[in-house]
């Protein structure tokens, strides 16, 4: 099933199904794309979004990447509360967004690596940038 995670309705049919199921993707938020897979993905060298900061942080910026990845769990928990409660009932057992994004086959993430800071990633990532580009005129 190619799906986009946005409204997890995708994950939750192939979940219901047994089925393999692609992400394709620009972004997710909560830096979700590289939680769920166990990218590692530290917070004293990667900036998330937002924060405008580069990958060579202050200590203060440190502290506040910190503190937006926290709020991040709050924002994100609320932003997917109907999905999931969704997912749990058309699944009929308890699950969490982790749960859904875990089982996903293959991530194809559209954008650039070029653009992004460097990070690990883990095999069944794939960069596949420019799909959205117009031709130059």
């Amino acid at each position: 099933v190619l799906t986009d995670p946005i409204l997890m309705c995708g994950a939750t049919l192939a979940n219901y199904f047994s089925l393999p199921f692609v992400f394709f993707m620009r972004g997710f938020p909560c830096n979700l794309h590289y939680e769920a897979p166990q990218c590692p993905s530290p917070l004293s060298y990667t900036p998330r979004l937002f924060t405008f900061n580069s990958d060579r942080m202050t200590f203060f910026q440190r502290v506040e990447n910190a503190l937006v990845s926290l709020l991040e769990l709050v924002y994100c928990d609320g932003f997917y509360a109907d999905a999931i409660k969704f997912s749990s009932e058309v699944l009929q057992r308890d699950v969490s967004l982790l749960d859904l994004l875990n089982s996903t086959s293959i991530w194809l993430l559209r954008f650039d690596f070029v653009f992004e800071y460097v990070r690990p990633v883990m095999p069944n990532m794939v960069f596949i940038g420019g799909i959205n580009c117009a031709q130059r005129k």
